[in-house]
């Protein structure tokens, strides 16, 4: 049987007493009068007929397993709404649902929690307001989470949970913050247009994306480019930058749908790849997409230190001002010639010999390298720690 009603105002004891008889749940434009607390089934001065209900008790932890879907569209809760256990008792329940559960365009005005809760179906929110906290902690979402167009004006707890699938948090705010910490995404992720409304920047330790290669990271860290920009953490800003770039390269690498791509098609895909190499070099390798300064001052270090022991070894050929005879040059004197070629300053107190190629290729490529790695180190410097 379903438990249906339509623009009217509904009791939450009577919700509960159909969800514990079994009823499937679809209420459309109601409103939602008391707490709509699943701990209510556990308390005996509530006097509800649980017979119905799957219960599973073990020692202090009892588990809920509701088998029916629930439909919730476009309701106002006006109390709150508890899918999960007490505050000062974080392990005593946990919530199973086996089928879909929609709340698409409800309204939650008190605090609403699913903590520890699993969801096997669909989990739908898109378009909901939530006026105060809501606690996503510690949940299992097996197939699809849809949290589009939210308005989060509480906290939006989201720590330790695992998006098994799909996760679309498309065009959703953040009022007073989130908290994504120790959040695993295994599936596709999508945080395109998401925002933040308060000068708060998200909590995102130890956050993992199963499709990182893919770069399905990409807009997750936009949005804490975004947010941690307007808050004026600019050194956050940075290496949210340097991540998004490095999601965006693996996303031009491998393209779109690759996965379901025939074995011919992915091969083809990869070798077209190829034409990113210099931006994998020189971009993300070498300049860090400018937030890496140091690399670059190391690839120089490296470049001075091998042309030295080059111009040091028996293959060189210097010349000192004066001196037409070639001498093999010591450490010191190799470590000199290759600063200053590196450095363009040319002193002319030492040079390639003129009929020795390979030392004057050597010399120009160095100069070459110097000249690019210096302009690359003072762009990074000033981005690095002039931003703002």
């Amino acid at each position: 049987m379903t438990y249906q009603r339509e623009n009217q105002r509904v009791p939450a004891t009577e919700i509960l007493q159909m969800i514990a008889d079994g009823h499937e749940i679809k209420l459309i434009k109601c409103t939602v009068s008391g707490d709509l607390d699943v701990n209510r089934f556990l308390v005996k001065d509530e006097n509800f007929n649980t017979s119905g209900l799957d219960i599973d008790i073990k020692g202090e932890k009892t588990t809920l397993v509701f088998p029916q879907a629930m439909e919730f569209n476009s309701c106002i809760f006006e109390d709150k709404v508890f899918f999960a256990p007490p505050w000062e008792q974080p392990v005593q329940l946990e919530v199973v649902f086996k089928r879909d559960i929609i709340f698409n365009m409800s309204v939650f005005r008190e605090q609403s929690r699913f903590s520890k809760a699993t969801f096997c179906g669909a989990a739908g929110f898109d378009g909901c307001t939530f006026e105060r906290i809501s606690v996503f902690r510690d949940v299992l979402f097996k197939t699809q989470a849809m949290f589009r167009t939210v308005l989060f004006n509480g906290y939006g707890l989201f720590n330790g949970a695992v998006f098994s699938k799909e996760a679309s948090f498309t065009n959703t705010c953040f009022g007073k913050g989130g908290n994504f910490t120790n959040v695993r995404f295994q599936g596709k992720s999508d945080f395109s247009g998401v925002y933040a409304k308060s000068k708060s920047v998200p909590v995102y330790e130890s956050v993992f994306f199963a499709r990182h290669r893919f770069g399905d990271d990409e807009t997750f860290w936009r949005f804490i480019k975004q947010a941690s920009q307007e808050a004026g953490y600019y050194q956050l800003t940075g290496e949210s930058f340097f991540n998004e770039r490095c999601a965006h390269l693996c996303r031009k690498f491998y393209g779109p749908d690759y996965e379901g791509l025939s074995l011919p098609k992915k091969i083809g895909r990869l070798i077209w790849g190829i034409r990113l190499l210099p931006e994998l070099i020189f971009g993300r390798v070498l300049f860090g997409y400018g937030e890496r300064p140091i690399r670059v001052l190391a690839a120089g270090a490296i470049i001075i230190l091998v042309c030295a022991f080059y111009y040091a070894g028996n293959k060189a050929a210097v010349l000192s001002r004066g001196d037409p005879i070639i001498h093999n040059l010591n450490f010191m004197d190799g470590l000199y010639f290759s600063t200053i070629t590196f450095t363009t300053l040319g002193f002319g107190d030492m040079y390639p010999a003129p009929d020795h190629l390979p030392t004057r290729c050597v010399a120009m490529i160095e100069a070459l390298s110097g000249a690019c790695l210096m302009a690359l180190f003072v762009v990074g410097l000033s981005k690095r720690y002039s931003r703002g």
